[in-house]
């Protein structure tokens, strides 16, 4: 099946959704209507996760050990992990937190990859007890993990994350792979590659090395080119080892996603398709791989549904108030110009919405004048009672709530449509109640300070 058949089935189970949420209470504008809520399409999750598969079944030899890992800080949700594990996808974590989802999600400890920069002690314990894979960030890392291993095998598979520093692409908070990153062991200082392959030669437990190259903004020429540095490390530390003490690449993730359209772009198959064409040996099944993407899995299944709440005119600008701003959307609030999303009307029903395009302001609920998702966007007239839809919202939008004037984390729900077309939802988090956020506070410990 094409992308544009993908992309076409999915506005259609969209605008199923959308109505049946209306008609089944979780969103509208009745009193006692939830105000706000955020979907997520399984159907849509399951298609991308075998988008994934396949592509690299595709073009590796049977057999090849494959792990396929989801940075789980793009979407922290249990059930979500445990629907992606159903898929065949286990996890990547970073941090305790993050571990403690996988575990609960029923996702097994060999099928997870812990990373972090910043790992303390007792997580790396927790890890190497659990039999988790290891990707260590720093020589003083390594240097830890020397007590921590000992001399004999590590239960734990164990690599190093190397920053190949290849440059950054259009959003320099995200680019991982620039000349003074944090991340992993910069490749190209003076020193480095031989440190590298001492700390490997000194050490035979270590059997894996890691990258990640790729984020939003990044093309996926860049993206290839920090894995050919990877697989041609590998090569050199085996070489000098005499033998293939290296035997996998974790090559990271980093899909850049298309939020200006429906259609899945870029595709699993073209990411292969670069690294095919960057470093074909990656794919002669001399390595096992692992991946580790997040945002381009989940971000596209993703949809925001909010009430119009108020509107009015301001300076001759129309203005939408509605319930869905930075608490949401904190990356579009505060980088709209990197991080723009689309804006879909509804009326009040469901349906989609027409009308002859006005450009109009559709503002949060926050009390700072920048909570606005969109500026001057052309829209058909929207009136209080009208929903408004921000899709591409599956990943580090509404899954990851920012607590900006204690406003409460909105229900999720997970939808299928079945092939009569009816729609039936499932809770995948419950909305946040306000006894809730005051517990959070400190509600209970509210003479503590008296």
């Amino acid at each position: 099946m094409s992308a544009e058949t993908h992309a076409q089935g999915a506005v259609a189970r969209r605008d199923l959704a959308v109505r049946a949420a209306v008609e089944q209470g979780l969103v509208g504008g009745a009193d006692d209507a939830p105000p706000l809520v955020c979907l997520l399409d399984t159907a849509g999750i399951r298609a991308s996760a075998a988008a994934l598969t396949d592509a690299f079944a595709a073009a590796l030899p049977p057999g090849t050990p494959v792990l396929h890992a989801f940075a789980v800080k793009a979407c922290p949700l249990v059930p979500v992990l445990r629907l992606l594990a159903d898929a065949g996808i286990g996890c990547e974590v970073a941090g305790p937190g993050e571990l403690a989802l996988a575990r609960a999600a029923g996702v097994e400890p060999e099928r997870t990859v812990l990373d972090s920069p910043a790992k303390t002690a007792a997580e790396l314990r927790e890890a190497l007890a659990l039999g988790v894979a290891v990707n260590a960030d720093n020589l003083q890392e390594l240097e830890r993990l020397d007590a921590l291993v000992g001399a004999g095998p590590a239960r734990s598979p164990i690599g190093v994350r190397i920053n190949p520093q290849t440059g950054a692409g259009a959003i320099g908070a995200l680019s991982t792979a620039t000349a003074t990153s944090k991340f992993g062991i910069a490749l190209r200082d003076p020193g480095a590659r031989a440190r590298l392959v001492r700390a490997y030669l000194d050490r035979p437990w270590l059997t894996r090395l890691h990258v990640h190259s790729g984020s939003q903004g990044v093309p996926l020429a860049l993206i290839a080119e920090g894995v050919r540095d990877l697989h041609a490390l590998a090569e050199e530390i085996n070489a000098a080892a005499g033998r293939r003490q290296v035997d996998t690449l974790d090559i990271g993730g980093g899909l850049p996603v298309n939020f200006a359209s429906d259609e899945p772009s870029p595709t699993y198959a073209q990411y292969v398709g670069a690294l095919r064409e960057a470093v074909p040996a990656l794919f002669d099944g001399g390595y096992g791989l692992v991946t580790e993407f997040g945002r381009s899995l989940l971000a596209k299944h993703g949809l925001v549904l909010a009430r119009v709440e108020y509107t009015k005119s301001t300076g001759a600008r129309p203005i939408a108030l509605t319930h869905a701003g930075v608490q949401l959307a904190t990356r579009t609030v505060y980088a709209p110009a990197q991080w723009p999303l689309r804006i879909l009307p509804y009326d009040a029903k469901g349906a989609p919405k027409d009308g002859d395009p006005v450009a109009q302001d559709v503002a949060g609920p926050a009390c700072f004048a920048g909570d606005l998702l969109a500026t001057a966007r052309e829209l058909p007239p929207l009136a209080p009672g009208d929903l408004i839809g921000v899709p591409d919202t599956g990943a580090y939008f509404f899954t990851a709530h920012y607590g900006y004037n204690s406003l409460p984390r909105p229900a999720v729900h997970g939808f299928t449509v079945t092939p009569e077309g009816r729609v039936r939802f499932a809770e995948v988090r419950p909305a946040q109640s306000l006894a809730e956020i005051v517990s959070e506070s400190g509600g209970p410990l509210r003479d503590a300070l008296l």
